[in-house]
């Protein structure tokens, strides 16, 4: 099992996946596109487990290495670093944020599989992306325990979905493999899996408003057999329909508010 988790990301996914990382006896390593002085407060709260670094000494530096980042940041992770590594993907496409991208709105790709053209070394593996960060945090539970979530991965790499599924396991989630990196839509925004279950029913609101509230709420465990039944039934839509509050009638739909957590 991999002992040290390199982060390039350190927004609200990172920062709750380094805390589930240091809980779980693990080294992380930390990094963000703005350098390692700014992530002196949150280093010090982890604690001694816990360092800053660029995100190419981060990418070295881990076992396994987690990319935290919204989707069009993509470019800018460093690809020699990162070769020979696993990395999960944790990221989303909204247009609205992202750009246009036509490879991902004709369905030529998904955003993981974008990913991996460009990590073309590396085993990417779609992870951690249904999820918000502070459910991420207060859904996490030990193994075997009778109230655990699962969450949904997707990979080319068998032995790279390994390496995830032992993470996540150590973190404190079970896996439902959903395929390749081409079937990963199954878990993009506005399928059945995305978002709402770990939240149960979401009520009209702001996107600013939904981040507060999700911190209020300690979500619903989404046990794995729910997992697998909602990726199952998932149907396929334009990518980046998925529409933010700002130009939606209905802002309280599970992907109100999830661009503003990819960071």
């Amino acid at each position: 099992m991999s002992r040290t988790l390199g982060l390039i990301g350190s927004g609200m996914i990172g920062s709750a996946l380094a805390r589930l990382a240091v809980a779980a006896g693990l080294e992380v390593v930390l990094s963000n596109s703005r350098g390692p002085r700014t992530l002196a407060g949150l280093v010090a709260d982890l604690g001694g487990h816990a360092r800053a670094a660029t995100p190419a000494e981060a990418a070295r530096a881990g076992d396994l290495v987690v990319a935290a980042i919204p989707l069009n940041a993509f470019e800018r992770l460093p690809v020699e670093a990162l070769s020979g590594k696993t990395v999960l993907d944790t990221a989303n496409y909204y247009p609205e944020r992202d750009g246009r991208r036509t490879e991902l709105d004709n369905g030529e790709l998904t955003s993981s599989a974008l990913l991996q053209r460009h990590l073309a070394g590396s085993r990417v593996v779609k992870a951690c992306n249904t999820i918000t960060p502070h459910q991420l945090l207060s859904l996490a539970r030990p193994a075997g325990a009778p109230d655990r979530s699962a969450l949904p991965i997707a990979g080319d790499d068998v032995a790279a979905k390994t390496e995830a599924d032992l993470l996540l396991d150590l973190l404190g989630y079970d896996t439902v493999d959903i395929g390749t990196l081409a079937t990963s839509w199954r878990s993009e925004p506005d399928t059945p899996v995305y978002i709402q279950p770990y939240l149960g029913e979401i009520p009209a609101m702001s996107v600013d408003d939904f981040l507060r509230w999700t911190f209020r709420t300690p979500g619903i465990p989404a046990p794995a057999t729910r997992v697998a039944e909602l990726a199952e039934i998932a149907v396929r839509r334009p990518a980046g329909d998925a529409r933010l509050p700002s130009d939606s009638p209905s802002p309280g739909h599970p992907a109100s508010g999830a661009a503003a957590v990819q960071r």
